[in-house]
């Protein structure tokens, strides 16, 4: 089934500076790319674009980014569209996300995603079929290891 990643996902992956969770994050995205099951927005690309460039520790290079957005652009298989953004207003309302969570829920819902990999939104919730899975949960804390 697909799955569907959120930015923050994309950013650990290619953060240097990110430690376990890039690890983590790095890990899930090759399982992805192998199985073919990975699913973005154009919404994400852009969102990894502009923060992997002011984020990320070091931040990348304009080039690097957009070469690692030119990696992901292949997992774009709805665009965003006016149909998209109603659906979003409509999940803000009945879910009170922020719209641009919303957006991302949309867009995974066009694309028949059965997860949704995030940090930004509840562990385990389910909307509208899609169970949001932050990865990270099960990581130990700084302080734990």
């Amino acid at each position: 089934m697909p799955v569907f990643v959120d930015t923050n996902i994309l950013l650990y992956a290619h953060d240097a500076g990110a430690g376990e969770k890039r690890r983590c994050a790095a890990d899930l995205l090759r399982q992805l790319l192998k199985s073919g099951d990975g699913v973005v927005s154009s919404q994400v690309l852009m969102e990894f674009f502009v923060n992997a460039m002011r984020k990320t520790s070091p931040p990348l290079e304009s080039t690097d980014a957009a070469r690692i957005v030119e990696i992901y652009a292949p997992w774009v298989v709805a665009p965003t569209s006016a149909t998209t953004v109603l659906s979003a207003l409509r999940l803000r309302q009945s879910h009170q996300l922020s719209p641009w969570d919303a957006l991302i829920v949309a867009a995974a819902l066009e694309a028949n995603c059965d997860r949704l990999l995030t940090e930004d939104l509840q562990h385990g919730q389910v909307i509208e079929g899609i169970e949001i899975v932050n990865p990270f949960v099960a990581m130990p804390s700084p302080a734990e290891k």
